[in-house]
């Protein structure tokens, strides 16, 4: 348990103590248990947590746009990203876009039922509204912007000025936009999409995540000008007392 806990001690601290800071900036602990990433039966009461603290801020400067990133692979980023964007849409006033651009290991349609055809990628090859390339879900408020149709070389496309352009659409038409991207440890398509987003969420894995390479993401994170908004500690197995999460 010290060992995790430390560790989200230093990602806060390595964020920076800035007066005019006006969104969360402890890590936020998430109560996520189980071997497959997290199992939702915890999204109802811990995925609001971090909503209320990250997105329901009573600010002008509350994020909007916020990609959700794992230090490794594996870390369970796509199923926190399903959880928080249900929690928003239920509970926040506003439109929410679930965008998946993890080109390298996409997953999200699963998660909803529905198919992979006609995405993000093509969003980024193709003319059209940006909303014609997203699919409804069974809540009226959550859209879903799967990652479309891959090819060897569709990560290239999270450099290319589309994805600039395909964005700000997204700002312009959803109130709020949850973007799933691929792990830090090894890729670069996180740090792309942080710089066009209004901040990171980092996920953690408990018993997997190695504390040198969450503080050497943070650092990138950092020195790249991302601001990191919270840390999620996934699969973790032990309980986190109530006096640590109000020390969050």
């Amino acid at each position: 348990m010290s060992r995790y806990f430390d560790l989200m001690q230093q990602l806060e601290m390595s964020q920076g103590s800035s007066s005019d800071r006006t969104v969360a900036s402890a890590p936020v602990v998430l109560n996520t248990t189980g071997s497959e990433g997290g199992s939702l039966d915890w999204a109802g009461e811990e995925a609001l947590k971090l909503v209320q603290r990250i997105f329901l801020l009573q600010t002008k400067e509350a994020p909007h746009v916020v990609v959700f990133a794992g230090i490794d692979h594996g870390n369970g980023c796509s199923r926190i990203c399903r959880a928080v964007a249900e929690a928003l849409a239920k509970n926040a006033a506003g439109s929410v876009c679930l965008v998946e651009a993890n080109f390298r290991s996409p997953g999200m349609p699963a998660l909803f039922g529905t198919t992979n055809h006609h995405g993000l990628t093509d969003a980024l090859l193709h003319q059209g509204p940006i909303r014609s390339f997203t699919k409804p879900t069974s809540n009226d408020r959550l859209w879903l912007l799967s990652a479309g149709t891959l090819a060897a070389d569709s990560p290239t496309l999270l450099s290319s000025g589309h994805l600039k352009t395909r964005l700000a659409e997204l700002r312009a038409e959803f109130d709020f936009v949850i973007i799933d991207a691929p792990p830090l440890t090894r890729y670069a398509d996180a740090i792309a999409l942080g710089q066009l987003a209004d901040g990171l969420v980092l996920i953690l894995e408990a018993d997997s995540t190695r504390k040198k390479a969450a503080l050497m993401a943070a650092a990138n994170l950092r020195s790249s000008n991302i601001q990191i908004l919270g840390a999620v500690l996934n699969k973790r197995t032990f309980p986190i007392p109530e006096k640590i999460y109000s020390r969050l």
